[in-house]
């Protein structure tokens, strides 16, 4: 693994296992001093593959090392509207199925923005409050869009925002519409973190994987900041590590 500079920030380039320890050494260290302080540690987590390998490596060091998840308290980035818990696209589905039935994560401590509610917005607010009242985040991973986004904060959001509900611009209808068997399968609209919880968080850290992701990769870390690229946001973050593959930097 090296490290590249990128306009103004620094990025970790590599081979994707090399990532994935990379990420799962720093989510271990966190993890086991909050374990010594008596204190839970708070984590952002995504879904999408790109991640999928870190949440191997995740398991695995709880299956062959023993490292505990039992004092996590997770928050996901974003959720559907519309699916249900049990739909197999749904976030909360996938959590599950890739990380959580894995480890001894307790399932109160999970949280994922809820799929179906009478009102989305008062829904998000309170996922927010709830965010708030665990201490905020103490490590959010992140991966980015084909136009920038993080989360479901598309082309647009602003620095501002909170959990809220959006409406999926269309390009992110079309790159999701495979896993959903067609476009018109795809949910319009989702809850999502917001720029500004995002960036509430003590340690934020971008995962990105492929040579499609090159170009929106270089936007975010050394453009314009600004809501054209929701992601370039972090250039303004104190805490953020980029974690490219050789393909997403470029080199």
């Amino acid at each position: 693994m090296k490290k590249v500079q990128i306009g103004s920030q620094e990025a970790l380039v590599g081979e994707v296992d090399e990532l994935c320890r990379a990420l799962a050494d720093e989510v271990e260290a966190l993890l086991k001093s909050r374990a010594g302080e008596g204190k839970p540690a708070v984590l952002g987590l995504a879904t999408g593959s790109t991640p999928l390998p870190f949440y191997a490596e995740l398991i695995r060091r709880h299956r062959e090392e023993g490292l505990s998840f039992a004092n996590v308290i997770s928050f996901n980035l974003d959720e559907y509207e519309g699916l249900g818990r049990d739909h197999e696209r749904s976030y909360w589905c996938e959590m599950w199925k890739n990380l959580f039935d894995h480890v001894d994560v307790k399932p109160e401590n999970v949280n994922v923005p809820p799929s179906v509610a009478e009102n989305p917005d008062q829904a998000a607010a309170e996922y927010e409050a709830a965010i708030q009242a665990a201490g905020g985040i103490d490590w959010q991973l992140l991966g980015i869009g084909g136009e920038g986004h993080i989360g479901f904060n598309e082309k647009g959001s602003s620095a501002e925002s909170r959990t809220r509900r959006v409406t999926l611009a269309r390009k992110t209808i079309v790159d999701a519409a495979p896993g959903f068997g067609g476009e018109e399968n795809v949910p319009t609209h989702a809850i999502t973190m917001g720029v500004a919880t995002i960036l509430e968080a003590k340690r934020v850290v971008l995962m990105a994987r492929g040579a499609s992701k090159k170009e929106i990769v270089h936007r975010a870390i050394s453009g314009e900041v600004g809501p054209d690229v929701p992601a370039s946001f972090l250039q303004k973050h104190g805490n953020v590590g980029w974690f490219l593959d050789d393909d997403a930097a470029g080199s």
